[in-house]
C-alpha cells in the first residue's frame, strides 16, 4: 500500500507517462529536427544530417523571400479562417443552446440531431461535405441551381470558392461542440434570474445581453480557446477536403508545413515552421487567458 501523500503522483503516472511519449517526446524531436538540414538525402539517417543552427528559422521568418512570403500569405489565410469559424460556431451554438433551453415538444430530437456532426467521424463528415460541394452533381450546386441563386456549375473546391466552403464545413462540424459546451452553462443558470428581470420589464434581449452573457463568461473564455487552438490547427477539413491539391485561398498553416515537408522533402524548414506556430499559439494563449481572468475579476 502507497501512503497517502504518493497516492495522487501513482494515479496521475500512467497519464504523465503516455503525455510525454504522445506529446513531449515528439516536440522536442520536432524542435531538434528544425536546427538540421533535413532532406530527402537524409530521411533513413536523420541523424547524420548537418547542422542548420536557426538557419530554417532564418528562411521561414525571411518575408522577402519566396518560402517565407508564403508563410506569411498561409498565416494571414489561417487567421481569417480561424475568426470566421470561431464566429460562426459561437454564434450557432449560442442561438441553438438559448432555443433550446426552455422545454417544449421535440427539443430532446433537436438536441440530438444537433450533436451528429460532432458525433461523426471527421472523415466521414467532410467527405460527404466534399461530394455536396462538387461541381457537375454536387447537391449544393443542385440547390442553388433550382432556387435561381447560381447557374449550377459552381467550382465551390476550387479559386477563391475554397476559402468559404472550408469555413462552412468547419462550422458545420465545430458548432455542436460549442451547442454542447454553452448549453450546459446555461443550464447553470437558475430561472428566477429570468422570472425577476421578467418582472422588473426586462425583454429578451435585455436578458440575454445582461443576465445571460455575463454569466457565461467563465463557459466562453475556455470555449473561445479551444475553438480558436482548434480552428488554427485544423488540418483533416482542408486535407479531406482538397487532398494535397490545395488551393491558394485554402492554404491554412497546417496544410502549408505538411507540403513544406512532405511534399518537398524540406523537414528542416518544415519542422521550423511548426516550433514557430507552436510559438505563436504559446503566446496567443499566454495573453488570452491573464486577460480574460483579469475581465473576469472585475465584473
Amino acid at each position: 500500500m502507497l501512503a497517502p501523500r504518493w497516492l495522487p503522483y501513482a494515479l496521475l503516472a500512467p497519464a504523465l507517462l503516455f503525455e510525454l511519449l504522445v506529446h513531449i517526446v515528439p516536440m522536442l524531436t520536432g524542435i531538434f529536427i528544425s536546427t538540421l538540414q533535413l532532406n530527402q538525402f537524409f530521411v533513413r539517417r536523420w541523424l547524420d544530417a548537418p547542422s542548420a543552427g536557426l538557419g530554417n528559422y532564418a528562411v521561414a521568418l525571411n518575408f522577402d523571400g519566396a518560402i517565407g512570403a508564403a508563410l506569411l500569405r498561409s498565416f494571414a489565410i489561417t487567421f481569417a479562417f480561424t475568426v470566421a469559424t470561431l464566429a460562426f460556431s459561437w454564434a450557432l451554438g449560442m442561438f441553438a443552446a438559448v432555443l433550446l433551453q426552455r422545454p417544449f415538444r421535440g427539443r430532446a430530437f433537436l438536441r440530438t440531431l444537433f450533436l451528429v456532426p460532432y458525433a461523426l467521424p471527421v472523415y466521414a463528415g467532410v467527405i460527404t461535405w466534399k461530394f455536396m460541394l462538387g461541381r457537375d452533381n454536387g447537391m449544393v450546386n443542385a440547390l442553388l441551381g433550382d432556387l435561381g441563386v447560381t447557374n449550377g456549375d459552381t467550382f465551390w473546391l476550387l479559386g477563391g470558392n475554397a476559402f468559404a466552403s472550408t469555413v462552412v464545413t468547419a462550422v458545420w462540424r465545430l458548432w455542436p461542440f460549442a451547442f454542447l459546451t454553452l448549453m450546459a452553462g446555461l443550464q447553470s443558470i437558475s430561472n428566477e434570474v429570468y422570472e425577476a428581470a421578467a418582472v422588473d420589464g426586462a425583454g429578451l434581449w435585455e436578458q440575454f445581453r445582461h443576465f445571460t452573457l455575463p454569466m457565461l463568461r467563465p463557459v466562453n473564455q475556455v470555449l473561445l480557446l479551444v475553438l480558436f487552438l482548434w480552428s488554427f490547427n485544423d488540418f483533416n477539413v482542408p486535407y479531406i477536403l482538397f487532398g494535397q491539391s490545395v488551393p491558394a485561398s485554402a492554404d491554412l498553416i497546417s496544410i502549408h508545413v505538411y507540403q513544406s515537408s512532405f511534399i518537398t522533402w524540406n523537414f528542416g524548414v518544415g519542422s521550423a515552421m511548426s516550433v514557430l506556430l507552436l510559438l505563436v499559439l504559446l503566446v496567443v494563449t499566454a495573453i488570452y487567458l491573464p486577460l480574460s481572468n483579469r475581465r473576469l475579476r472585475d465584473a
